[in-house]
């Protein structure tokens, strides 16, 4: 249905969850390196429980490889610095949501280069600095899920 991208990953238990939500959305997973883990981790085993061997798993060495092979492909990134929400945006089925790793979020210059494809996560005001990455993918998902099947 969509298509997860997590820009250099450092946590585990973050990639283990997004797989979990891929899983049950029907969507697809990709990892981009250099990855801060090993996918033999039991962390990741843990969080995927017996799922994670059945998530639609791809690998990529860069960014840029990713980007020709989703090529046609919508593409939205998201970022505490962007201004629009994702319940302000038309998603479609195998749209791409790009999420930066867990400390830096992503680069200044994926996100000028995003222009209006770059999108927020609204919080409250000082409240805190952001949202946990897999909490962040499943709010972002699941707005394109209701978006596309409504009911489901």
């Amino acid at each position: 249905m969509f298509n997860i991208v997590l820009l250099e990953p450092e946590i585990p238990h973050n990639a283990g969850a997004a797989g979990r939500l891929a899983l049950a959305t029907g969507s697809t997973l990709h990892l981009v390196k250099p990855l801060g883990f090993s996918l033999d981790d039991k962390y990741i085993k843990r969080t995927g429980l017996d799922y994670w061997r059945d998530v639609d798993l791809h690998i990529w060495e860069n960014f840029s490889d990713l980007k020709t092979a989703m090529a046609g492909k919508g593409m939205w990134f998201l970022s505490t610095k962007a201004r629009q929400t994702p319940w302000e945006a038309d998603f479609e089925p195998g749209d791409c949501f790009v999420f930066g790793k867990e400390t830096k979020g992503l680069p200044e210059e994926m996100l000028k280069a995003a222009g209006d494809r770059a999108l927020r996560i609204p919080m409250k005001s000082g409240s805190t600095r952001s949202l946990n990455l897999s909490t962040a993918v499943a709010i972002v998902l699941y707005e394109a899920v209701r978006q596309q099947s409504p009911g489901w």
